[in-house]
């Protein structure tokens, strides 16, 4: 049984270890903020942060995210206060809203790598595909959580979410306990 950290939590999956993370986090952790999109990687809705690095979660195994920490968006600030989720929301760069977990996370991996990004480094780290078509909004967001990570700027919170972690957690198929 392959394990790894899953936002702060020690994690084992009953799973074939061939299974994408994606579908251990979906339908075994029940952790659904993380979208299935394409399944080949090219929509990158499916990206969450792996030991620091922005992955795309339907291409990596849980066998290859074994003694790994991963961080999903419902582990990125369970009170939505992170700088991308804050920015998304006051630059109204959400739409449909489907991609934005994916966005946020890619976003929060390269502003912890580069909290001033240009235009290029967004685009380039950043290439979650959006029906919606929120790509300008998206630039300005991720430039102002930039601002807000280096302390340069403030933003009112978003509001809160509506359900708690613990509430949607409670059932979890196919995740055993870590054994010692």
């Amino acid at each position: 049984m392959p394990g790894m950290t899953v936002n702060g939590r020690p994690v084992r999956f009953d799973l074939d270890p061939k299974t994408p993370l994606l579908h251990a986090l979906r339908e075994a952790a029940n952790l659904t903020g993380t979208k299935y999109g394409c399944g080949v990687g090219d929509c990158h809705a499916c990206t969450v942060i792996v030991d620091g690095e922005a992955l795309r979660s339907c291409l990596i195994t849980i066998a290859e995210a074994e003694g790994r920490y991963i961080t999903t968006i419902e582990g990125l600030a369970r009170d939505r206060s992170h700088p991308v989720q804050q920015a998304l929301v006051a630059e109204q760069a959400i739409q449909c809203g489907f991609c934005t977990p994916g966005i946020v996370m890619a976003a929060a991996a390269l502003l912890k790598a580069n909290a001033n990004p240009t235009e290029e480094d967004i685009r380039a780290a950043v290439p979650n595909l959006c029906r919606c078509g929120v790509y300008p909004r998206l630039v300005r967001a991720i430039q102002r959580a930039g601002r807000v990570a280096r302390r340069e700027e403030t933003i009112s919170a978003a509001p809160a979410p509506g359900i708690s972690t613990q509430d949607a957690g409670k059932a979890v198929p196919a995740m055993a306990p870590p054994k010692d």
